[in-house]
């Protein structure tokens, strides 16, 4: 499998444009939801359905690997990128080098807003994780506690239709003292690697 260090989506979703949300434009608490999701259908041609239950995994610079399912949300703060308890979800883990459980989101370390996905020709999708007009690309940072006792941090990117450039495509993320930050790009044949977020 070609890896890149915090890639790039390899082949762009496609979402619908939007009007920047009120509390975004004007500065407000962010009400973020987050998901790994599943595409379909694979291999990707429109019309495009973005589901939940989706799975993402990332790598140890050695090439071990770690695969998470997942979603939540949280409330970032008015006037701060993050720093917040008000936080829900989890979802569950697996490595390759053995072991298996779940894990709980704790804490917002860090929310970065990049922008609202834009809709390149106007093509159809559908979109089962969220309100169609409110998808966003960035990156939340998240404190999280596996079930075997490790703790961790979870990086989500969404690099999505319309991104700026530097935001990778998936997930990212530490168990115990493992760092698992290799993020493979997604491939147009393969239903992992992505993720989305809506905002309100």
């Amino acid at each position: 499998m070609k890896v890149k260090k915090f890639g790039l989506l390899g082949v762009p979703v496609l979402a619908l444009a939007a009007v920047l949300p009120l509390s975004a434009a004007a500065g407000g608490a962010q009400h973020v939801s987050w998901a790994i999701i599943s595409l379909s259908p694979i291999p990707l041609v429109p019309p495009l359905t973005f589901n939940p239950g989706g799975v993402a995994s990332a790598q140890t610079p050695e090439g071990a690997t770690i695969t998470l399912t997942g979603s939540g949300t949280f409330v970032a703060p008015s006037g701060s990128n993050g720093g917040s308890g008000a936080v829900t979800g989890g979802g569950t883990w697996t490595t390759s080098t053995g072991g298996s459980g779940t894990y709980e989101v704790t804490k917002l370390i860090t929310w970065e807003f990049a922008n609202l996905q834009a809709n390149p020709g106007g093509l159809p999708v559908i979109d089962n994780t969220g309100d169609t007009n409110t998808r966003a690309n960035g990156v939340a940072v998240l404190r999280i506690e596996f079930s075997d006792g490790d703790s961790g941090v979870l990086t989500v990117g969404c690099h999505g239709p319309g991104a700026p450039a530097g935001i990778f495509e998936g997930i990212a993320t530490t168990k115990g003292f493992t760092t698992y930050y290799d993020v493979p790009a997604p491939l147009g044949d393969v239903d992992a690697g992505r993720t989305i977020f809506h905002v309100r």
